[in-house]
């Protein structure tokens, strides 16, 4: 009698078991079928490249699919391995980045910092990676991290929120640069080998105005800014300038160049005075897709590190 009586549950949970997996694996299937008869699909492949050439435990996809997806997603990077399976990252690096001393790479403490002022600064979605959810600045700060990393320069990235901040001290949207500080301050006090913090913004301007085509790929303008309040600007304007250059030289009209800011109405120090090594850049503008920030976020993260490695030789 008790076999037979414990035999029916059993095999009912194996049932019911069964059937939400049938469930689930035809969920998957419904929704790529409805992206894909809207036409949406990712318009650059080495951004899936990135995003599928890092492993499970420690991948930036996890990383951004938590921004962009944080209900759905296994479902989503199910999609993009089931159509992009077997792309092959492109492992061009450029001979003159200088690789850190052995005791950088030994110690594995952090050098660069990244960070948005201003998180909810947003891109316009262009494929079905980023259905439905707007890509924001915070999105550049992962792809730079992982270039980084890959010459081992190890890089903190700010996860915490802005807003909580500026909450918290009652300031307004204004005051994202005091806010910013905050975390400028504890990320120095946490991790004091940090030497170079970059504030990733957007600009607002048209896409006329914040697109170019280089050897027929398009990419995000940049634009640097440097705040003259700050009383030893010239320091960061030095600094800049060497990455603003190193940038023509490699992609001819990508910056728009260095914008100086000072006077009534403006922030005029942009956190500048904390390092000499703090810059100010703007990627793109509301109307770039994803694809073309990627673009510029790679070419960015080259000169970069071919600049830093004057100073870390």
């Amino acid at each position: 009698m008790k076999k037979r009586f414990f035999s029916k549950p059993k095999k009912k949970n194996r049932v019911k078991r069964i059937f939400l997996l049938l469930l689930f694996v035809w969920s998957i299937y419904l929704t790529y079928q409805y992206l894909d008869s809207k036409n949406l699909n990712i318009d650059q492949k080495e951004f899936v490249e990135i995003l599928l050439s890092q492993n499970e435990e420690n991948t930036i996809l996890k990383k951004l699919i938590n921004i962009l997806f944080p209900t759905k997603k296994e479902a989503i990077k199910t999609l993009i391995k089931a159509n992009y399976h077997g792309l092959v990252q492109d492992e061009k690096t450029s001979s003159t980045i200088k690789e850190p001393n052995q005791n950088q790479q030994q110690e594995k403490s952090p050098l660069i910092y990244i960070y948005n002022s201003h998180q909810s600064e947003e891109y316009t979605p262009s494929s079905f990676v980023e259905y439905s959810v707007m890509p924001t600045v915070q999105m550049n700060n992962y792809i730079l991290e992982e270039k980084f990393e890959e010459k081992n320069y190890s890089t903190i990235v700010e996860e915490k929120s802005i807003k909580e901040v500026l909450n918290q001290h009652g300031w307004n949207y204004a005051g994202s640069y005091q806010a910013s500080r905050v975390f400028l301050e504890e990320a120095k006090k946490n991790y004091p080998t940090l030497k170079y913090f970059i504030d990733v913004h957007r600009d607002s301007l048209s896409k006329d105005r914040t697109t170019i085509t280089i050897e027929n790929k398009s990419y995000a303008k940049i634009l640097f800014l440097i705040g003259l309040e700050n009383p030893n600007y010239s320091e960061n304007l030095a600094f800049t300038e060497k990455i603003n250059q190193k940038i023509e030289e490699k992609y001819p009209g990508l910056s728009k160049g260095i914008y100086k800011k000072e006077g009534e109405g403006v922030n005029g120090v942009y956190n500048q005075d904390f390092s000499p090594f703090t810059i100010l850049v703007e990627m793109g503008g509301p109307e770039n897709s994803i694809d073309e920030v990627l673009n510029t976020s790679l070419a960015f993260s080259e000169c970069f590190l071919e600049v830093i490695a004057e100073y870390e030789l």
